[in-house]
This record gives C-alpha cells, sequence and structure tokens, in this order.
C-alpha cells in the first residue's frame, strides 16, 4: 500500500518548506480540527485530503484565478 490517505510530520515540513519541529504544530492544529468534528486522529500524522483543503493545495483552479 504504497499510496496512504496520511501525511507525516517530515512530509509537511518538506511539502511547506518549513522545519520539523513547525511542521509538528501545524500538524497538532490539523489534528485538533478534525478532532473537534469528530473525526479520530494519529499523533504525527495528519489526513493528506484534510491537508491539501486547509493549504493552498486545495483550492480549486477557479478559486486560484
Amino acid at each position: 500500500m504504497e499510496s496512504t490517505s496520511f501525511m507525516r510530520v517530515d512530509e509537511v515540513a518538506q511539502e511547506l518548506g518549513i522545519s520539523k519541529s513547525y511542521a509538528y504544530k501545524i500538524v497538532q492544529k490539523l489534528n485538533a480540527e478534525l478532532k473537534e468534528k469528530g473525526f479520530m486522529t494519529i499523533s504525527g500524522r495528519v489526513n493528506k485530503q484534510y491537508f491539501m483543503e486547509r493549504t493552498c493545495y486545495g483550492a480549486t483552479k477557479k478559486e486560484r484565478d
């Protein structure tokens, strides 16, 4: 199962070009939001789809134009 639905902290850091320590804070914030909505979370990982939605990568072409 190569394609996972979760991103690890180092993947978040690399994707955003930030330090791992700051990526941990972002993952914790996103997981707190998901937990508040009633979803289960995994410490140190974030749902890839939710990450994409909450960052500029989730914007549709129409929204970016």
